[in-house]
């Protein structure tokens, strides 16, 4: 297990590397740093308060989805959630997503299972609201001329991407409501695959759908929905004002789309920090506006430190008022998984 995780590690250094790599081989850094030099730092203040306010409001969020296994205040949610997120930018393999359910399991004297079914349906309605965010911006942004290839490319593969999610939305709808006929035609349709793979999904499936217990009350959904758009609204506002903070006024859409780019950038594997991928992400996404190479990575690195340091700040600062310690929670953490199926 351990050598597994060290491979995926360096994997992800090397992946980190070669995308740094490729940003800074034709930078002027002389223009890098005068590009930095010119920065309102007030508008960074603003970027950083709102992705705060963003992450209170994925507590929010997670209070409704766990309302069936019992009403958790938010003076609890909210620390499991900061350091769920510190997590993530400093351990390896996405590790921050168990981190998370295990301290607020333990904090709670909640089943890990049922926090980690929570967790999964909150990524869920954050892959949906990503793409209706994509499917808006492609079709109300208009990029600039030499780019209607791609700009076409995008669409089909938004509206895909889409189809693909809402299939995923469906099936767990169906695992839910319909259990046993819904695992009984999985069984079907993975008959073609081999006999161990199926041996390993279909137990996983029955433990994950065991743990979903989400409230059926039209408040709690309503809650649920309206907080997953809020949350992405102060997701956006970090990148517009960051952009604002180098004097470049760009549509709002504009902020939209080099978000989505973002976050399908922190999907690539990478080192902790999603350093590389994130930074080369953001910086397709302003060149395609014809900002300067210099500037536009300036950008990404500002935008980076922005949504990533603070957060790192406060997740330590939270472990240590919880009396916990990074090595703790993730070694604690890896054995989440096993704790599921288990359960």
């Amino acid at each position: 297990m351990k050598s597994r995780c060290d491979l995926k590690f360096w994997l992800g250094v090397g992946v980190s590397l070669f995308f740094m790599v490729l940003l800074f081989r034709k930078i002027d850094f002389n223009q890098l740093w005068s590009a930095l030099s010119t920065v309102d730092y007030r508008y960074i203040l603003i970027a950083v308060v709102s992705t705060f306010v963003s992450y209170f409001l994925r507590a929010v969020r997670w209070h409704y989805l766990l309302i069936p296994e019992k009403r958790i205040p938010l003076s609890s949610l909210y620390p499991a959630t900061i350091i769920g997120y510190m997590a993530n930018n400093v351990l390896p393999a996405r590790l921050g997503e168990f981190v998370r359910a295990y301290v607020l399991a333990q904090r709670e004297g909640l089943p890990t299972a049922s926090v980690f079914a929570s967790l999964v349906i909150d990524r869920l309605f954050d892959g949906f609201t990503v793409m209706l965010i994509l499917l808006f911006t492609l079709f109300t942004l208009r990029l600039p001329q030499g780019l209607a290839e791609a700009e076409t490319m995008l669409k089909t593969g938004g509206i895909v991407t889409f189809v693909l999610y809402a299939g995923v939305v469906a099936f767990l709808i169906l695992l839910k409501h319909q259990t046993m006929r819904t695992l009984a035609w999985t069984g079907i349709l993975l008959k073609p695959f081999p006999q161990r793979l199926t041996d390993r999904i279909m137990p996983l499936l029955g433990s994950f759908i065991g743990g979903i217990r989400m409230s059926s009350r039209g408040s709690h959904i309503v809650a649920v929905l309206l907080s997953s758009m809020a949350i992405w609204f102060f997701c956006i506002i970090p990148v517009d004002m960051v952009l604002q903070g180098f004097d470049i006024h760009l549509p709002i859409t504009a902020s939209m789309f080099i978000l989505v780019l973002l976050v399908f950038a922190v999907m690539v594997p990478a080192s902790p920090g999603f350093i590389g991928t994130y930074h080369y992400a953001c910086y397709k996404g302003l060149s395609a506006f014809g900002i300067a190479e210099s500037t536009s990575v300036s950008i990404a690195l500002v935008l980076h430190g922005t949504a990533f340091f603070p957060v790192i700040i406060a997740g330590f600062y939270h472990l240590w008022r919880s009396k916990l310690s990074l090595k703790g929670v993730s070694s604690s953490a890896t054995a989440v998984p096993d704790q599921c199926q288990k359960g």
